[in-house]
C-alpha cells in the first residue's frame, strides 16, 4: 500500500452535449486544461450508447472483456484518475431494469447532457498507480 497527500488548486467542470463521446471529451478537457495529474470526482447525465470493459477472472493475469449496447441510461457516476495526462476512468449507469458499469471506453455517447468534475492535483506523483505491481 502507498498513500500520498496532495492539494487541489482548481476544479474543472466539463459539460457534454448530446452525441458527445464521454471518454474523448474527458481526454480533450485534460489536454485543454493542461492537467497532468488529477482525480475525476463526479459525473452525472445520461447515455444512449455504452461501451466498457471489465476484468474476466479473479486471479492474475486478467484479460479485458468488452461489452456494449444501446438504449436510454442514466449515468450514476464517473470516477477515476488522470495519471501523467492519461485518463483512467470508470462509469456506472442504469435503466429501469439494471445497473452496469466498468472501465470507460470510447463509444459511451451522451443522450441529454453530462457533467464531469475533475480535481487538478498538480503536486501528486501518481503515475503508474493503475498498473499491477508498479509500486
Amino acid at each position: 500500500m502507498r498513500t500520498q497527500v496532495s492539494t487541489s488548486n482548481r476544479l474543472i467542470l466539463v459539460r457534454l452535449n448530446p452525441k458527445d463521446d464521454v471518454l474523448a471529451s474527458i481526454r480533450a478537457a485534460v489536454r485543454e486544461q493542461g492537467i497532468r495529474n488529477g482525480i475525476i470526482i463526479s459525473g452525472v447525465g445520461s447515455l444512449n450508447r455504452y461501451r466498457v470493459h471489465v476484468v474476466n477472472k479473479p486471479v492474475l493475469p486478467t484479460e479485458d472483456v468488452f461489452f456494449e449496447g444501446e438504449g436510454p441510461f442514466d449515468i450514476l457516476t464517473v470516477t477515476g484518475m488522470i495519471l501523467d495526462g492519461r485518463v483512467h476512468a470508470h462509469i456506472t449507469f442504469s435503466n429501469t431494469e439494471r445497473a452496469m458499469g466498468g472501465h470507460l471506453e470510447e463509444g459511451c455517447t451522451v443522450l441529454t447532457f453530462a457533467v464531469i468534475v475533475i480535481a487538478d492535483t498538480p503536486d501528486a506523483e501518481i503515475n503508474g498507480w493503475d498498473r499491477v505491481g508498479s509500486l
